[in-house]
């Protein structure tokens, strides 16, 4: 039986730390420092790579003394190894899953085949990984690059408030610890609904899809392919668009006949989601108390029936609502059932108002209009960037309230590109 050295079993101590830590919270930025040998309130933008690097550098060390085999250790020091061996072949990786990312995005509904599967889980296997866990392992990484890359890529902002709201969207998918997620709650996250809160144009929605993109979804390996595309995973329906007549059939599907204009089988958004998806739920504290119960019902007994059926139908995706009303108004005014709010609220997230970012700190505007012009021209531009920040902070000025929040920011920089100014 081999063992680690102390030097070793404090390092790689330090990156099974990191590993099971939030990437958005300050202790893993500092773990981070550490693991590249630098004091962990020193400063360097490249403190990740650095880390990356040492793990590497300290695998090959480990490699020319024969100690890579995860069997050939006891059990604590087989742990640290398997943590450290994961964070070293999860980045080695991240390109490629990238590279999938944006290929699934832009090829929509059909699953695409993952050609570096096998490569992945051979590099795992040559550390003494079984098969089964270096397919299990996969299926997390792939899941831990799409929380990373929807939460990071599109909820941008250096501002205090952001950078809880990430630490929050990323606890919601994994629980604040990876290992509790790991083994015990990765195919269980359907039970935990989701109530997000803030005022109209925050990102709600955006918020929402960031959890919703980022389940777990098994790999076919008959296929090649994960089992369904992250696009699909998330279904998204305004409760606000619907009559009262209108909203329970689109919720749970009706029965031809099931009522007058009923000419054929409908099914509701309950039944279209997959199983390893999430139904987003908007403007929730806008229906009735009679929709209330019968959503009550699908979520805490996991089975709905269509408008006109007796035959009741599973659901197994996540549930996700959101409000612009705030949490007070909805319990003093009472928008929502007490059992049902209850029910719902297994977390809360609150957006911040755009206001609230700025306050925090000023660059935030930064951030969010070169986000905003990447997004509206395809590339960057620092110069249009630069023009707009001179513009905004002429009128309506930094101090500006920005009732529409960050819609509204983006409504001004295309008011801007097309006027030179911005009238609020």
């Amino acid at each position: 039986m081999q063992r680690l050295d102390g030097d070793e079993r404090h390092f790689f101590g330090l990156v099974g730390r990191a590993v099971m830590s939030n990437p958005f919270s300050a202790a893993r930025e500092q773990l981070d420092h550490q693991i590249a040998g630098r004091y962990p309130l020193s400063a360097a933008d490249n403190h990740v790579r650095e880390a990356v690097a040492e793990v590497g550098n300290r695998i090959r060390r480990l490699s020319s003394r024969k100690k890579t085999d995860i069997n050939a250790f006891g059990d604590k020091d087989r742990k640290l190894l398997q943590h450290a061996f994961l964070f070293d072949v999860f980045h080695r990786f991240i390109p490629q899953f990238d590279a999938l990312i944006t290929d699934q995005l832009a090829a929509g509904g059909r699953s695409l085949p993952v050609r570096f599967a096998g490569q992945f889980m051979s590099s795992l296997e040559q550390f003494g990984f079984s098969h089964q866990e270096a397919l299990r392992y996969f299926e997390l990484c792939f899941q831990l690059r799409r929380a990373f890359y929807f939460i990071q890529k599109h909820l941008v902002g250096r501002s205090p408030c952001m950078r809880r709201l990430r630490e929050s969207l990323w606890n919601n998918v994994f629980t604040h610890n990876i290992d509790w997620y790991d083994r015990f709650l990765w195919n269980r996250m359907e039970d935990f609904s989701t109530l997000i809160l803030g005022p109209t144009g925050v990102g709600k929605g955006t918020a929402a899809a960031a959890i919703g993109r980022s389940g777990y979804i098994p790999f076919d390996e008959h296929k090649k392919c994960f089992v369904i595309s992250f696009t699909r995973s998330l279904l998204t329906m305004n409760l606000s668009q619907f009559s009262p007549t209108l909203i329970e059939s689109e919720l749970f599907g009706h029965k031809k006949g099931a009522f007058t204009g009923a000419m054929e089988d409908h099914q509701g958004i309950f039944h279209r989601c997959s199983p390893y998806g999430a139904i987003f739920l908007d403007e929730i504290g806008e229906v009735s108390q009679g929709i209330q119960i019968k959503l009550l019902q699908v979520i805490q007994e996991r089975i709905f029936m269509p408008v006109g059926s007796h035959a009741p139908d599973r659901f197994s995706g996540r549930v996700i609502a959101a409000t612009n009303r705030p949490q007070n108004e909805l319990r003093s005014k009472a928008f929502l059932r007490d059992d049902f709010y209850y029910r719902l609220c297994s977390d809360i997230i609150v957006l911040p108002s755009l206001a609230q970012r700025i306050a925090e700190d000023p660059l935030e505007l930064d951030d969010l209009l070169s986000h905003t012009v990447n997004r509206i021209l395809g590339r960057a531009s620092s110069e249009l960037t630069a023009m707009l920040r001179a513009i905004i902070l002429q009128r309506p000025g930094l101090s500006y309230h920005w009732p529409g929040n960050v819609r509204e920011l983006e409504q001004c920089v295309r008011r801007i590109m097309l006027n030179q100014v911005y009238e609020p």
